[in-house]
């Protein structure tokens, strides 16, 4: 195994552990994929192929909170694998200059909501309607992109749960782990998978799939939140700085 694949495994980990503990796993794992030397589109392929392993890890180390939702999790793991293969096809059919312009926007909002998710979870609930629109909706976008569909989801969840955080955040992996694997099996048949990157950074994915519900129910997540939100901005701007120079 190579330098640059020990580095995506590295990456996955911390971003594995990150986005199941419920921050933004894209924004270390996408710019990892972009410095092992993969174009745009092709890098974003690679994160969603190997993102499946991150609720492989992950929903054992859930079980206590994953109790008791059996029935739930299969309606709206249905419902997140359409939302989800919807997402993948647009990216498909996306131009990847175009797709290059869009991505420091979509990185920058979801920072932003990651700022906001605990004010818009006090609200707590929603009606199942709009739960219902609201899930497919970000299980979309994470078939089209996904950086901050984690903190998305985990907010529309939240309403449902009564603000019970490892709770929502154990349905919230499962529920992104069901979109996942229908959007990997589609970008598999229709587009080219860089399996050197998948491979390395699906492992990493596993193992810090499993240490996330860990540290979800011991350590408080606003510092880690704060770091990763300042993370996007950065990560933002950088990517229309190199979108503007190209």
């Amino acid at each position: 195994m190579g330098s640059g694949a020990f580095f995506l495994v590295a990456a996955g980990i911390v971003a594995g552990t990150v986005g199941s503990a419920g921050a933004i796993a894209s924004l270390i794992s996408y710019p990892a994929l972009l410095a092992f030397g993969l174009p745009a589109v092709s890098a974003t392929i690679a994160n969603s192929v190997a993102a499946v392993a991150i609720g492989v890890g992950s929903a054992p180390a859930s079980r206590p909170e994953l109790k008791g939702s059996g029935r739930q999790l299969w309606r709206l793991g249905l419902l997140a694998g359409v939302g989800g293969a919807a997402g993948a096809a647009l990216l498909l059919v996306t131009p990847n200059g175009v797709f290059e312009w869009i991505v420091p926007f979509l990185i920058a909002a979801s920072a932003f909501l990651l700022l906001l998710q605990p004010r818009l979870s006090a609200r707590r609930r929603i009606s199942p309607p709009l739960l219902t629109f609201g899930l497919f909706v970000v299980a979309g976008y994470n078939g089209y992109f996904g950086p901050g569909s984690g903190i998305m989801m985990l907010t529309v969840l939240a309403f449902t749960f009564d603000g019970d955080l490892p709770r929502a955040n154990a349905v919230k992996n499962v529920l992104l782990a069901a979109g996942e694997v229908v959007v990997a099996i589609g970008f598999i048949v229709f587009s080219t998978v860089p399996w050197a990157a998948v491979i390395p950074l699906a492992v990493g994915f596993l193992v810090g799939g499993a240490i996330g519900p860990w540290v979800v129910r011991r350590l408080p997540v606003a510092k880690l939140r704060t770091l990763i939100a300042a993370a996007g901005f950065a990560l933002a701007a950088w990517l229309l700085y190199v979108a503007a120079k190209g």
